[in-house]
């Protein structure tokens, strides 16, 4: 099993493999003129549709209804139901509004009719005004100080391997250490990743934000996992995002490292919230991230 899906990844690199999810299909329009596009899936480990894919699309095929020079600054989407991996997802753009200087739109996703995903997208043209940020005062290694995760997987099973590393598009280091296989240190909700592409990543202003949406999901819940001593791998662990919200303050490339500064303020109910903060390597704050998951773990059971 580990050998064929390896030989089916090793068909695409991953720069590869990423701008080909990035790459949407025009559809028909719809009877209302609405604007229609699908888009592939690439492999996941879970199964299911990654949901920073399913971000990134929608943020996509919204873009193409925005005239030229208004860019996305917000999304606040919820994920309805998991992404069939063998299915492409088809995404259908609603113009709710165009004023003087915002835009917002309505994307749906979906597969076999139903939706799985909805998104709202604002987006703004060029202004000027008062400027001001909170400022990074986290001290933390350098990227190139840190081992990769190829590095650090090295003698775990093949499958580990390409479920936390081989497929993905991103080098990924985690501060203080990953959660892939075990929780090592202090128990806290707080982490952080650098984060960029393992290549060039070409692309206007527009793409790069939307890529920066898919890498925003990868590690989000991880500060939820590493507060409970929970890893990727903890048996019977059940977790999803339920929902998604980014604003992009500053333009930024994904090839370039980012920080990515991440906390879980509160846990209940099966629910985790997380919060993230994503700086570039000049300290400027480019973009904030807050997303509510599911986290279930079979020790505590669901009331009857």
């Amino acid at each position: 099993m580990t050998e064929k899906l390896g030989s089916m990844l090793d068909e695409l690199d991953p720069m590869a493999r990423l701008h080909e999810v990035l790459t949407l299909t025009p559809e028909p329009d719809a009877e209302n003129g609405e604007k229609r596009y699908s888009g592939p899936s690439h492999w996941m480990p879970t199964g299911r549709v990654f949901g920073g894919q399913i971000l990134a699309q929608a943020i996509i095929a919204a873009n193409t209804t925005i005239e030229p020079g208004r860019a996305l600054h917000s999304i606040h989407g919820y994920f309805l139901r998991s992404g069939d991996l063998s299915k492409p997802v088809h995404y259908q753009v609603e113009v709710l509004r165009d004023g003087r200087s915002f835009s917002q739109r309505h994307v749906q996703a979906s597969q076999d009719g139903k939706a799985i995903f909805t998104l709202i997208a604002s987006f703004q043209t060029p202004d000027v005004g008062i400027e001001h940020q909170e400022p990074l005062t986290l001290d933390v290694p350098s990227p190139e100080d840190l081992p990769t995760a190829a590095s650090l997987l090295a003698s775990a099973p093949p499958i580990a391997q390409l479920a936390f590393d081989g497929y993905r598009a991103f080098d990924i280091r985690h501060i203080p250490s990953p959660v892939y296989l075990s929780v090592e240190g202090e128990h806290t909700a707080h982490q952080a990743v650098w984060l960029k592409t393992l290549g060039a990543f070409t692309g206007d202003a527009p793409l790069q934000r939307a890529a920066l949406a898919y890498a925003s999901d990868y590690t989000i819940l991880e500060p939820i996992f590493r507060r409970h001593g929970i890893a990727w791998t903890h048996r019977g662990l059940n977790s999803a995002s339920l929902d998604h919200a980014m604003w992009f303050h500053r333009d930024a490339r994904v090839d370039d490292w980012l920080l990515y500064v991440q906390e879980s303020p509160t846990a209940q109910g099966g629910r985790g919230l997380a919060m993230g903060r994503i700086y570039n390597r000049q300290k400027e704050l480019i973009a904030t991230v807050v997303q509510e998951g599911m986290v279930r773990i079979p020790e505590i059971q669901r009331p009857n």
